[in-house]
């Protein structure tokens, strides 16, 4: 490979998120490259996270049973409560589209 190849977005992406599966942080790149786009687009950021949360109901409809759902359901809840989540945010750096 030359150095070029050693700079790809999934290799970044790994970097970032280490011990995460190649396929899931590709998806979050581009999750979070969505929203970015969104973002600078001037959407409001409830309108963007609704859209996604929606569209990932969907999905786990369509590819699990309702407990499993609510059992995910249940585990993002808990991260809110306990704050694990607004901990998480804090550590990563704001999107361009916050930046001053």
């Amino acid at each position: 490979m030359t150095d070029n190849a050693a700079n790809t977005p999934a290799d970044t992406t790994e970097n970032q998120m280490p011990g995460v599966p190649e396929d899931l942080a590709r998806c979050a790149m581009v999750i979070e490259s969505a929203i970015e786009h969104l973002l600078k687009e001037n959407h409001p950021p409830l309108a963007v996270a609704s859209a996604l949360l929606g569209g990932s109901l969907g999905l786990l409809a369509r590819s699990m049973d309702k407990d499993t759902i609510l059992h995910i359901l249940d585990s993002a809840a808990h991260s809110v409560r306990t704050g694990e989540i607004h901990a998480a945010t804090q550590a990563q750096p704001a999107p361009e589209s916050e930046k001053a």
